[in-house]
């Protein structure tokens, strides 16, 4: 088994809300035990779980605990006010001792080994920033960690963070302005030996990116929200074979891969459908073509290497793949 097929097989159980907590205006910090006391897989920083609320709604939230509690998983839940149902349905209808059914943990943000660190998070995107800062901490590297918000009252383990000193600074308040000359302070100019992390909304993420395109490759890391927009994608039919099934079918060039899996029953794990989770992600074992990956979960050298795909949003460009299903 490769190393990629051994990362999907996942763990899925329910477990039981050992506490909700209030933790800043409208965010809450859920803590995720096994009703038989059972130790939880483990985890590293930068990774996410599914809270799987009803059978039509599976969102993707970041874990904030540490990784070594073995007993417990936390996630911090923003009720934003354009949710799709997942933040409403855990702010309106969840609470101590209810039982949620969870899959994963997933890392496809983890936090690579590096003497400086460049922490940015906006809004709720700071939930996967504590886990790496405490392992930041702990390797004794060199950290800041930039945190802007809507307010200061929404913004999420502030004090928690303030523990750190001056290596934390908080820019409350949605000052465009603020942030901006914060960014050109942090990133402006290429650092050496030097790895920036951030997540948060798009807007935020689209300035740091700007910001560190000069700077050597593989030093920007970034979680979505949501994908990426694709520029000048063209849609074609293609064949993908399921070589575990034995069949070949048709992908139209308006459905999915994963679309027209399910449209020949067989059953396929997903959640977002918009190529930002990675619950769909399928080993791919032969492509006559070229893979076209729209996901913004895999990087750049993890998609050259196609060993694997989103398939909820990814094609073949006028070719035929054999994947893993």
């Amino acid at each position: 088994m490769t190393e990629t097929e051994t990362r999907l097989r996942e763990f899925e159980s329910d477990l039981v809300v050992e506490s909700y907590e209030v933790v800043a205006e409208d965010v809450v910090a859920v803590t995720l035990v096994h009703p038989q006391g059972e130790a939880l897989p483990a985890w590293t920083p930068g990774a996410h779980i599914d809270l799987i609320l009803t059978p039509e709604i599976t969102r993707q939230y970041s874990l904030c605990g540490s990784p070594a509690d073995a007993h417990r998983f936390t996630v911090g839940i923003l009720n934003a006010p354009n949710s799709r149902g997942g933040s409403r349905h855990v702010h309106e209808a969840v609470s101590t001792g209810s039982v949620i059914r969870i899959r994963g943990p997933r890392n496809h943000f983890p936090l690579v080994a590096s003497p400086r660190y460049v922490f940015i998070a906006g809004g709720i995107g700071v939930t996967p920033m504590l886990p790496m800062i405490a392992e930041a901490e702990a390797a004794r590297a060199e950290w800041t960690l930039l945190y802007g918000g809507r307010s200061e009252a929404s913004m999420a383990f502030i004090d928690q963070l303030r523990a750190y000193g001056d290596r934390v600074t908080l820019l409350p308040g949605n000052d465009v302005a603020l942030m901006s000359a914060a960014l050109d302070d942090r990133i402006g100019t290429p650092r050496p030996d030097t790895l920036v992390y951030t997540c948060g909304p798009e807007g935020l993420l689209g300035a740091v990116e700007a910001r560190c395109a000069s700077w050597p490759t593989g030093s920007l890391h970034l979680e979505r929200f949501a994908a990426k927009a694709t520029e000048g994608a063209v849609d074609t039919e293609f064949e993908v074979e399921l070589a575990r099934t034995g069949i070949t079918i048709t992908v139209p060039a308006d459905r999915s891969i994963f679309d027209a899996v399910q449209d020949h029953g067989i059953s396929v794990l997903g959640s977002c459908h918009e190529g930002v989770c990675g619950t769909c992600e399928t080993v791919i074992l032969g492509v006559d073509g070229e893979v076209d990956h729209r996901d913004s979960v895999l990087n750049d050298e993890e998609k050259a290497s196609n060993e694997s795909m989103m398939i909820c949003v990814s094609r073949c460009r006028s070719g035929r793949l054999t994947l893993d299903l």
